[in-house]
């Protein structure tokens, strides 16, 4: 393993640092490292792998397209990508169109410069959260309230307005007139899997329609099941204008998709934008497998029983680090008493877990969708020693 880390450090540009695990295969919810160590897996490459690693629905699909038709570019239709279009608005009961790219990144610059072709010259600014995060491209970084990313990469052609995440009357008197859209998240991942507190999305959408600015909601990371229905904002009983996804959509392979509701999803004309990779029949595929198994497995159901007997286990480690957890579904963070979550992550995957040390405080927990209570139980049984190890 420490070969092919240093290989690494020599080829590959430093901002992610080395990284202190080299993986070689996976199977289920478990992984092994090129010394044949073996690990849950609990990050789930950032609540992408959706179905785990190597998932015969998804091994399936993905050799059967790739050896079919591996890529058309824009110029052409295939029938994966209608198929997939035409679920995703089967499933947001929405009649409005879908736009496909790679990533979270892309598909929020996507809505980006659709929420700017629909609201014309006189709308000149957007509303997004402190604590939010959207992607690292100049458009998507733009909307994104973490100071520490966003700051080194400015200026920025774009006038966004920051609020605090959470707060009723900061988004009312941020929102006018004069504002295009209003980018949130139903819950801030990279902010630390924080909850929109009861009825925030709610006011959100009422302060949209008052002032006719759009909704544009982030369901990067809480999309496609990982909070226990198919997409968070629905429990909510509310629907955007604009809605993006990626991550767990395509199971591990590279997918996201910007949905225009009504008729932002007709906003675009001919030219205004593409993406040669997007939406390409191998990802559709992959994508399709996804949405087929989540339904045909009953995971919403399991995710939001799973999700609860994770929670409750983690709350019941009883140690002094322990401050608390929080989330939905499997989407779930462990907060601490004091900044050790470094310590914390190395000292489970010592213990052969994979968690991810999202903030000095917070652990972030993003399993497969898949994940056995067996295995739910021997992460929360072990968490009593990680912590007093961290």
């Amino acid at each position: 393993m420490s070969d092919l880390r240093k290989r690494f450090e020599a080829a590959v540009m430093p901002n992610y640092g080395v990284p202190p695990v080299a993986l070689a295969r996976g199977e289920g919810c478990r992984v092994w490292d090129t010394d044949g160590n073996a690990y849950l897996d609990l990050i789930g490459g950032i609540a992408v792998s959706s179905l785990g690693h190597a998932h015969p629905a998804l091994v399936a699909a993905v050799t059967a397209q790739v050896g079919t038709l591996a890529h058309t570019s824009n110029l052409f239709v295939h029938e994966p990508g209608v198929r997939l279009a035409e679920r995703l608005l089967q499933l947001l009961d929405t009649d409005g169109r879908v736009f496909f790219v790679n990533s979270g990144a892309e598909a929020n610059e996507a809505a980006y410069k659709l929420i700017r072709r629909r609201a014309g010259q006189d709308r000149t600014y957007v509303v997004a959260a402190d604590g939010s995060f959207h992607g690292r491209t100049m458009g998507a970084l733009a909307l994104t309230g973490k100071a520490s990313i966003r700051e080194p990469f400015g200026p920025f052609g774009a006038d966004v307005r920051f609020v605090p995440y959470g707060s009723v009357d900061a988004l009312r008197e941020a929102v006018t007139g004069e504002c295009a859209a209003v980018f949130l998240e139903p819950t801030q991942g990279e902010g630390g899997v924080v909850p929109a507190p009861e009825g925030y999305l709610a006011a959100a959408r009422r302060i949209c329609d008052e002032t006719g600015a759009a909704l544009v909601l982030d369901e990067i990371q809480s999309g496609i099941g990982r909070t226990g229905v198919w997409f968070q904002h629905q429990r909510e009983g509310i629907r955007p204008d604009v809605i993006t996804l990626a991550k767990g959509l395509g199971g591990g392979l590279p997918i996201g998709a910007c949905v225009g509701f009504g008729t932002y999803g007709t906003a675009f004309g001919k030219g205004d934008h593409g993406s040669t990779f997007g939406g390409n029949p191998v990802s559709c595929a992959a994508a399709l497998a996804v949405l087929d198994t989540i339904d045909k497995d009953g995971l919403l159901d399991h995710v939001t029983t799973v999700g609860e007997l994770l929670a409750d286990g983690i709350a019941a480690a009883g140690h002094p680090l322990l401050a608390g957890v929080r989330g939905s579904g499997l989407w779930r963070a462990i907060v601490l008493t004091e900044p050790k979550s470094a310590e914390v992550e190395a000292a489970a995957r010592d213990a052969g877990f994979l968690v991810n040390a999202i903030k000095p405080d917070v652990i972030r927990l993003a399993p497969p969708l898949i994940i056995t209570p067996d295995e739910v139980v021997s992460f929360t049984a072990a968490l009593p020693e990680i912590l007093r190890k961290a």
